[in-house]
């Protein structure tokens, strides 16, 4: 237990020094662009070539882009019908600001730390149908809710195409089912980016944590907050005990199912014309959420 309490506070310590480097002005808000790019399409992709490397991929776990995909409709559905009664912006924002999950820079460092190589891989699967959902498949939807435009799957495939971690995911789980081993040399480099994840994803979230919203505001935050723990915590029970996964796999399923929102909602909400400000300080609230709880959980379940 003090283990994981410990790796917890540094975790938690890495975050408030981006945060608190940044409020000292070493630090912008524009740079956190920068440093998610470190983090996403550098260390996060060495992350997952090393816990990808030697390892025999149970043909099961190849639902979970499904369970995924699933996943991210209800939560869809349920930001369409909480702003049922909300102008056609409103509930596109609603759909927008429920959906998807953030994996690449939050859930798999927690994985990575607490729990193992499996449970790493087992996201990344899980990821391949969350990155649908996050990088294009939410957004055209409340588009289309919001100015009659169509579905585009078009969009969501550029959008996939251009994305460095699900490239990888496909280049590795390729390898893995061909049994093709991964060159010495990229073993050697990946190793370095891998140990350096965790502390890059968790820098970066402390610099990009935001906090601002008016007192109109609180209540929009307050519903989607709760709607959202709310679906996650039936997400949980159902990964805990009912999928047929080892446990290693269902213990990070249920550290998945709290993740918080994923981390290009505020972008997408911007290109879309929405509450940008607001969208950040639901992804922020929800970082701050979701860490409380998944310090809990372990602590339960490790």
């Amino acid at each position: 237990m003090l283990d994981i309490l410990m790796r917890a506070a540094s975790f938690i310590a890495i975050i408030a020094m981006g945060y608190l480097l940044k409020r000292a002005g070493v630090f912008r808000q524009e740079d956190f662009g920068v440093l998610s790019k470190i983090a996403i399409r550098i260390t996060l992709p060495c992350a997952i070539i090393i816990s990808f490397n030697g390892k025999q991929i149970d043909p099961a776990l190849l639902s979970l882009p499904l369970i995924a995909l699933a996943c991210g409709a209800v939560y869809v559905l349920a930001g369409y019908l909480l702003g049922r009664r909300k102008t056609r912006e409103q509930q596109a924002f609603y759909m927008l600001n429920l959906a998807g999950y953030n994996i690449g820079n939050f859930t798999i460092p927690f994985a990575q730390s607490f729990l193992g190589p499996m449970a790493v891989i087992s996201i990344s699967i899980f990821d391949i149908g969350n990155a649908m959902v996050c990088l294009g498949g939410a957004f055209s939807m409340a588009c289309m809710i919001k100015d009659g435009s169509g579905f585009s799957l078009g969009r969501i495939a550029r959008a996939l195409m251009k994305s460095v971690p699900f490239v990888v995911y496909l280049i590795v789980l390729t390898m893995s089912f061909l049994h093709i081993r991964t060159p010495g040399f990229v073993l050697s480099v990946a190793e370095i980016g891998c140990n350096a994840n965790a502390f890059a994803a968790m820098f970066m979230i402390g610099v990009g944590f935001k906090l601002e919203a008016k007192r109109e505001q609180l209540m929009t935050i307050a519903r989607i907050v709760a709607v959202r723990y709310a679906a996650a915590t039936v997400f949980a029970l159902i990964f805990y005990f009912v999928l047929p996964f080892a446990l290693e796999i269902r213990q990070a399923l249920v550290i998945l199912a709290f993740a918080p929102i994923g981390a290009a909602v505020p972008g997408f909400t911007g290109e879309m014309g929405g509450d940008v400000g607001l969208s950040s300080a639901i992804n922020s609230i929800c970082m701050v959420v979701s860490i409380t709880i998944i310090v809990s959980l372990m602590l339960v379940m490790v």
